[in-house]
């Protein structure tokens, strides 16, 4: 252990109580996607500055309108006088609350029972969010000699593509090739878990087209649905039949790419489509190239068409595939804070889902995707653990001083 450790840790205690504040009030603040019908995060983000400005870390305003006109926010503070800087990466945007009649208790009212707050966005990124806040504060008051500096970067967007988030302040320059980023975000009960690798992501929608007809007269017209069950098997076949490699880092082990949404079609059963829409979602292996992905299905789309046959293959989101070396400077200090505040083994794994460290790693950045946390992002009764706020802030806090 660090010769400061039990300093960190009297410090991250003191404040135990007024982080489980900031957390229900975090929670009050409504900030989901104005794509999900949401309002955005500025509100949070002013509370969250001002917090900052409370313990007067100067942080910085970065402010994007989005396609709609509506203010997207993000706040970036740091505390230190180091050549190279840890920082955080914690998004302050959530998901909607979904079936409100799932849920034992309002979602936008903290509820604070047996060392959990419960609420829209606690646990995902809201427990981190505050760890990492809490975090540079202690390290502030403790005045420890610093290894790096300690930054934080409340980004926006995250749950929706990051376009007014992360992709936003890469471009800013405010960071630095050599810097160190944890972008707390995945990660397990006991911390263990250290994401280093995010299989790409390629989202799709297709569009089949033929012509609509009375179902008793078939023949006289294509149908949609026939040809759109046609492709969707060439499609299945032929993607995991060249892109069949595995990883024993990933659960599961292979590229996915998974049929999804729908839409709808026509009106009656008496009526053959004439316009079949549906979706996928594809998870790549790192190794692969998304765009190859996205190619080799536009070939396939185009093999089946045919005569009166049109389809179309439009991507809605690409996200190529990153990793992190399992030697890099941040996976070998964030294991070593491990092993003295959790006194768990480190385990290096890769994940099916996106976090801000894809875009980090494609700018030739070094980040690692960590938290202690329950399972339970995006779901109803959402919950962030009290303890495992606190624990996070102290391992932030440590990584920093000498």
């Amino acid at each position: 252990m660090k010769p400061g450790a039990a300093k960190l840790e009297s410090l991250v205690n003191s404040h135990e109580g007024e982080a489980v504040e900031a957390l229900s009030k975090m929670i009050s603040i409504k900030a989901v996607s104005p794509y999900a019908g949401g309002p955005g995060e500025k509100e949070r983000a002013d509370f969250l500055q001002e917090l900052l400005d409370l313990w007067g870390l100067k942080p910085q305003r970065f402010d994007y309108a989005d396609d709609s006109g509506i203010v997207r926010s993000n706040v970036v503070a740091k505390f230190g006088s180091e050549k190279r800087t840890l920082w955080i990466v914690a998004h302050i945007d959530t998901v909607s609350e979904g079936d409100l009649s799932l849920w034992k208790t309002d979602p936008y009212i903290a509820h604070v029972e047996n060392g959990r707050v419960y609420g829209r966005g606690s646990s995902d990124d809201g427990q981190e969010v505050v760890a990492g806040m809490y975090a540079l504060r202690v390290v502030k008051e403790s005045g420890l000699e610093l290894r790096y500096n300690i930054g934080i970067a409340l980004v926006a967007d995250e749950e929706v593509g990051s376009r007014f988030g992360i992709i936003k302040l890469l471009e800013e320059g405010i960071f630095a090739e050599n810097d160190l980023f944890i972008v707390p975000d995945s990660g397990s009960k006991d911390g263990s878990e250290i994401e280093v690798a995010e299989k790409g992501i390629l989202w799709l929608k297709i569009t089949v087209r033929g012509k609509q007809v009375h179902a008793s007269t078939p023949q006289l017209g294509i149908n949609a649905f026939r040809e759109s069950a046609k492709l969707v098997s060439m499609i299945d076949g032929s993607l995991h039949l060249k892109y069949g490699a595995r990883d024993a880092k990933f659960d599961p082990e292979i590229s996915t790419f998974e049929m999804t949404r729908h839409e709808k079609n026509v009106d009656s059963i008496n009526i053959v489509p004439g316009k079949e829409t549906f979706y996928m979602d594809c998870r790549i292996l790192p190794g692969y190239r998304v765009e190859d992905v996205l190619n080799d299905v536009k070939n396939v789309a185009a093999a089946a068409a045919a005569k009166g046959i049109a389809i179309d293959v439009e991507p809605v989101s690409i996200v190529e595939p990153s990793e992190t070396r399992e030697n890099a400077e941040v996976v070998e200090e964030l294991s070593a804070a491990i092993r003295d505040i959790a006194k768990v083994e480190p385990r290096l794994i890769g994940i099916g889902g996106g976090t801000c460290a894809a875009y980090l790693r494609q700018k030739g950045m070094d980040a690692a995707v960590w938290t202690t946390e329950d399972p339970v992002a995006h779901q109803p009764n959402e919950y962030a653990v009290i303890s495992n706020m606190m624990k996070d802030a102290l391992t932030f806090a440590y990584m920093c001083v000498r």
